[in-house]
């Protein structure tokens, strides 16, 4: 992922949106690709990531500055945890094979859902109700958050905190374990 060109938390999630936007644009273009397997890991281990981020510290925001907070919380965890099971499913099959093809058509078609929600209503209506002390700080709080996060799919670890404060970064140690065990580079 590209480094943000600044760290408040509009830029940082617009950021990690685009670079995301990128892969997926990469996939759809070349399907035949040999290394398509490491590419796919790679999208779902930043997705990871920028879920767990997200839902650390975004949403906590949302539920605090907005008067629907907790309704629009709600669903974009519930959409997290759609796309997980998703991911989950999709890192269990192998590139050429027909589920696989159909599972990453609908991550894709799913995740630029998502990105077209928080883009159109939650980060503008974040921009609006919080400072920009405060959302350069989240911003800064979501990059560190990132690099100490999960790097695989977890569809039913909790996605609220405090739970998740204390199970991700666990999570996380396991991960990188079964990552450098299986050469998966994330």
């Amino acid at each position: 992922m590209a480094a943000p060109t600044r760290t408040d938390l509009i830029t940082v999630i617009t950021d990690d949106h685009r670079d995301v936007e990128r892969v997926f644009a990469e996939l759809e273009s070349e399907p035949e690709a040999g290394n398509r397997n490491d590419v796919v890991d790679h999208v779902i281990a930043e997705l990871v990531r920028h879920s767990v981020a997200e839902e650390q510290l975004m949403y906590p925001a949302a539920r605090k500055h907005l008067d629907n907070g907790d309704e629009i919380a709600d669903h974009e965890i519930e959409e997290h945890a759609e796309a997980e099971k998703v991911m989950k499913r999709l890192e269990r099959k192998n590139p050429g094979e027909p589920e696989y093809e159909e599972l990453l058509g609908k991550l894709i078609a799913d995740v630029r859902h998502h990105i077209k929600d928080e883009e159109n209503d939650l980060l503008p209506r974040l921009r609006d109700a919080c400072s920009a002390e405060e959302l350069d700080r989240l911003g800064e709080r979501v990059l560190a958050a990132k690099k100490i996060a999960p790097t695989r799919p977890h569809p039913h670890a909790p996605s609220k905190p405090p739970a998740n404060l204390v199970l991700a970064p666990g999570a996380a140690f396991v991960d990188k374990i079964r990552d450098a065990l299986t050469g998966r580079k994330s």
